[in-house]
């Protein structure tokens, strides 16, 4: 097995505070006149240092650190704010001057730091932030922080896979690969930060001829930090355990029946959380890191023993487009399990142009237009010419009404989307979330057409969802309304990977500063970066860094999205 060391050389991706919008306003809330503060919990790796490091930016502040090393030296995370020597009771004394303390990993505290970050809370003098782990239990001054009720606690939940792809905007990596490194890390930046840059140093990333993106497509390189979470699964000490894990993972991404293995050690593992178990008696592994670090860490002739070749998983990958075709049929296009597709393209294996355009379409429908280009131009790596997989990458990348969706129904939808409801009237299947949607628009109700963007939400249609939501902005009587009706728009569209159509040009750009709209308005009219800086009398860097930012808060970070963000009338007069 070889182990991927950082290398000197490679460089580090940008990692911008990206999303937890809400978490941020919770944090910064909490350090007000009159709050105490607040403790912030969470799996390792998940962001809490990089969320409070964002709130108290600006604030003047001082910092401590547990660590494993100090966790049994009295005081020892505070020796850079204290004398040498100082008792509990003159610690307090001694801080109870500091107005915002900010407690790193308190979990790794001694007992004499968690006792005197305890009294510092019971004194209400200094408002405090704390970070703690999930894990190992912290020390007991600790947790009263929060069990006592001194300070309110926020579980910070993984990042969503929308704000993890605008983390990623700036590697140029592929939407499919995003989608798998996001399903490998579930939420752990640290391990994601790791992955990405094991993957750009080992040369294991390769670059698209028509996009210039960057794809991963092979086996998982196995560093320092994705050894460090498989070791519950290597090191598992119970007889025929690690012979369960490996044929789950050699298996994948089709589960194996229970009865297939040994159920004494499956129960044992199941206990443990490493597989789970399905009403119908098929065994998974439970984590998707592990099957991929399995089979990475197998020896050849075991891997050659255990591994099935790609053409055994064809029955599987017809039930899956079966699923898909029935569901858009239905007009359901929410998210459903599509693992062996996904499986097929991380493997770098041929994808059936067949499958590809019918998960390229229903990507499409979604509202995920970067992964539904993504899945037709695998569709076409082979054969180059299908003309389903070429529609569909037609469909994802034009703008509306340039190309034709060969879909009856969804052709005439398109007039609804382009305000045309009238060509469409009558003609849309009775009783449908897009008849719904174009009687409203024809009636001018914009209660209607929010009640039709909840049902269009509901079934999985985000796009369609947000540009009905927009209508509504601006056929509302009520500013109140319309401003609602707005906020959801631009919510829904930042889920949409930067889609930008003609019902949703321009709202979002009140979401961006007088700078950032200035900059964004020359970017969509086609200026470079330096035109613009020449243009504004900035440098090169500022126009970059607002361009940046700019990007974050529309949620895309593709240029070409930007004409779509920004009204007609703007574009031509930059």
């Amino acid at each position: 097995m070889t182990i991927y060391e950082p290398d000197a050389g490679t460089p580090e991706a940008p990692w911008p505070f990206t999303g937890r919008d809400g978490e941020l306003d919770l944090v910064r809330g909490a350090l007000t006149a009159g709050r105490p503060g607040i403790v912030v919990t969470g799996p390792a790796g998940r962001g809490k240092t990089r969320l409070i490091t964002e709130a108290v930016r600006g604030t003047d502040h001082a910092r401590v650190t547990g660590t494993p090393e100090a966790r049994d030296l009295p005081l020892a995370a505070f020796a850079h704010l204290l004398p040498d020597t100082v008792s509990l009771h003159r610690a307090v004394r001694a801080l109870s001057g500091v107005r915002l303390l900010v407690v790193d990993d308190a979990q790794l505290l001694d007992e004499t730091s968690a006792a005197l970050v305890h009294q510092l809370a019971v004194q209400g003098r200094t408002r405090l932030v704390v970070a703690a782990a999930d894990g190992p239990p912290a020390p007991a001054a600790v947790s009263r922080l929060w069990t006592g009720e001194l300070l309110p606690r926020l579980p910070l939940g993984p990042l969503s896979p929308e704000d993890t792809a605008r983390l990623l905007a700036g590697t140029g990596l592929e939407p499919l690969t995003v989608r798998r490194l996001y399903q490998a890390c579930r939420g752990d930046l640290r391990l994601l930060r790791d992955l990405v840059t094991a993957l750009a140093g080992s040369g294991r990333l390769t670059s698209d001829p028509d996009t210039g993106e960057r794809a991963w497509r092979g086996p998982l390189p196995v560093t320092p930090a994705v050894r460090e979470r498989l070791a519950p699964a290597l090191e598992r000490p119970g007889p025929g355990e690690r012979d369960a894990l490996e044929r789950l993972a050699f298996a994948e991404p089709v589960p194996l029946p229970v009865d297939e293995l040994d159920l004494a050690a499956l129960e044992r593992l199941e206990a443990d959380g490493l597989v789970d178990v399905d009403e119908q008696g098929a065994v998974t592994l439970a984590h998707p890191l592990h099957g991929p670090a399995l089979r990475a860490a197998a020896g050849r002739l075991r891997a050659r023993r255990l591994g099935r070749p790609p053409f055994a998983h064809g029955p599987a990958l017809a039930a899956e487009q079966r699923v898909l075709t029935r569901r858009m049929e239905r007009y359901d296009v929410r998210a459903v399990p599509t693992p062996v597709g996904e499986w097929l393209v991380a493997q770098g294996g041929p994808l059936p142009a067949g499958y590809a355009a019918v998960r390229a379409r229903f990507a499409r429908l979604r509202g995920e237009l970067r992964e539904a280009a993504a899945w037709a131009r695998e569709g076409l790596r082979e054969t180059g010419s299908d003309d389903r997989c070429l529609t569909e990458l037609a469909l994802a990348e034009q703008p509306l009404g340039e190309v034709t969706d060969p879909d009856a129904v969804h052709a005439l939808y398109g007039r609804v989307r382009l305000g045309e409801p009238g060509r469409a009237l009558g003609r849309l299947p009775a009783g449908s979330v897009f008849a719904r949607h174009a009687e409203a628009l024809a009636r001018g109700d914009g209660a209607a057409l929010d009640r039709a963007a909840q049902a269009l939400s509901e079934r999985g249609f985000l796009l369609y969802a947000a540009e009905a939501h927009a209508q509504a902005a601006r056929v509302h009587r009520d500013p109140r309304a319309a401003r609602l009706s707005r906020t959801r728009a631009v919510a829904l569209a930042r889920r949409c990977q930067g889609a930008g159509t003609p019902a949703l040009a321009g709202l979002v750009l009140g979401e961006l500063t007088a700078r950032q709209r200035e900059i964004v308005t020359l970017a969509a009219a086609g200026l470079s970066n330096r035109e613009i800086a020449e243009r504004l009398t900035l440098s090169v860097r500022t126009v970059g860094n607002h361009l940046y930012g700019a990007y974050a808060r529309l949620g895309t970070g593709d240029r070409r999205a930007l004409p779509w963000l920004v009204d007609a009338p703007e574009r031509e007069t930059a």
